[in-house]
């Protein structure tokens, strides 16, 4: 199934309410994330979310829902915020920029309850949405958690422990007013940032031409960059040993910035010498302030890479 080439007004986005629609939600979930029916979220949880405190949000084209967001009020015993769990788009429709749509349509319907802070978690490896959501939202990750879902089968995270950075949109902030109005860093700035900042992952091109990281360093000096792959679908599909390379380093570049103070400011895709890298941008944290969270221990039970060593 192809997209039509649809103009932005042909998407509407509202909360869902008919059985039909949350039927349809577990379409969507099957599509985006490769998920069998057992993988899904029932159609009477849905339901109770969105009757109870939760967000179930949709994106249509007529009556088709080709996006989703879906969350619910989150308490850590300080700050009442919303806890968007699940944001998914139908692969087909990736490049109409539905799933940005969709979380400012989010924040609205947040701010309408009265709150001022999202929160949800990410893969720190998928490029995509740390440019999404860092970028584009103006979200920063917080804490990081090692395999922090336990093993999942799914076609995106199959045979990679599942690692997540915590995301926290301050939605009421000047950061995320100015993010959402397209105003960020241009090429030319990013690029200059890349060329003055320290590497936290060195990375060289593999057999396949795919970056590969090779070392793993400390952050030094007023900026500094944690390089993740461009496209993690082509490592699995040319690189798949690579994988637990890619999971390790960056797992261990986290751990070496926080301790040593540093936090991601920003993300970018970096055209270098007809190459893109995708990076995370560090600054090291204002004295005074809190100290960036520690990297959590590896859960009991973490999938192990096969072979000896991690790099």
């Amino acid at each position: 199934m192809s997209a039509p080439a649809e103009k932005k007004e042909a998407f509407r986005f509202r909360r869902l309410g008919k059985p039909e629609e949350f039927r349809q939600l577990e379409e969507v979930q099957r599509a985006a994330y490769g998920l069998g029916p057992e993988g899904t979220l029932p159609v009477p949880l849905q339901r109770a979310l969105q009757d109870n405190g939760g967000l179930v949000l949709g994106a249509f084209v007529d009556i088709t829902l080709v996006g989703f967001a879906l969350g619910f009020l989150g308490w850590d015993g300080e700050t009442l915020y919303h806890y968007s769990h699940m944001t998914a788009v139908r692969p087909e429709y990736h490049n109409h920029k539905v799933g940005f749509r969709l979380k400012a349509y989010q924040r609205e319907e947040v701010l309408a309850q009265g709150l001022a802070q999202v929160r949800w978690t990410f893969d720190p490896l998928q490029s995509r949405n740390a440019l999404l959501n860092v970028r584009r939202l103006g979200a920063l990750p917080t804490s990081y958690y090692p395999h922090y879902y336990g093993r999942m089968d799914d076609a995106i995270n199959r045979d990679l422990e599942t690692d997540r950075l915590t995301a926290r949109w301050e939605i009421t902030s000047d950061r995320v007013v100015e993010r959402l109005a397209g105003h960020s860093p241009s090429p030319e700035e990013d690029r200059e940032r890349y060329g003055r900042s320290s590497a936290i992952v060195e990375t060289e091109p593999g057999e396949s031409g795919i970056r590969l990281p090779v070392a793993v360093g400390e952050p030094t000096g007023p900026s500094a960059h944690l390089e993740i792959p461009f496209d993690l679908a082509l490592v699995r599909q040319h690189e798949p040993k690579a994988l637990w390379r890619w999971r390790h380093a960056v797992r261990d570049a986290f751990r070496a910035a926080y301790d040593l103070r540093y936090r991601v400011d920003d993300f970018a895709v970096v055209s270098t010498e007809h190459e893109r890298r995708s990076l995370y941008f560090l600054t090291p944290a204002p004295e005074g302030s809190a100290a960036p969270p520690t990297v959590d221990e590896t859960p009991p039970g973490a999938l192990r890479p096969p072979g000896k060593g991690n790099m």
